[in-house]
């Protein structure tokens, strides 16, 4: 792995991959998903989810963004549990993924996380 703190979404998503997490056809996002606040940021499709599911990463232009888009979709989640999604805040980057996937496999993500960004 990396040492060196990865300074591009494109980059974390290659990193999930070498990893064997899946991480497939990476998309832009609307505008409307906090594109006001964030540098960049990717829709990546988990085959093992079903069609159409998986999550976003997002590289933020700061801390206070990113804790604003983490509590979007933590407090979606707490309204409703089938809005229930994994997020994960490292440095700059956020990772929401769909609920559907299991606390080991989400956590599988993370590690790649914290091994890539400072």
């Amino acid at each position: 792995m990396i040492s060196k703190d990865l300074s591009t979404v494109g980059k974390v998503i290659e990193e999930f991959k070498a990893a064997g997490l899946e991480a497939e056809q990476p998309s832009n996002l609307p505008e409307k998903e906090f594109g006001n606040t964030r540098k960049d940021a990717k829709r990546i499709l988990v085959p093992a989810l079903g069609e159409d599911s998986g999550g976003r990463i997002f590289e933020f232009k700061n801390k206070q963004d990113l804790e604003q888009a983490k509590k979007y979709y933590d407090d979606l989640g707490n309204g409703n549990q089938m809005l229930f999604s994994h997020t994960y805040a490292k440095g700059n980057f956020l990772l929401q993924m769909n609920g559907d996937m299991e606390d080991a496999q989400f956590n599988k993500y993370k590690e790649v996380m914290d091994k890539i960004i400072k």
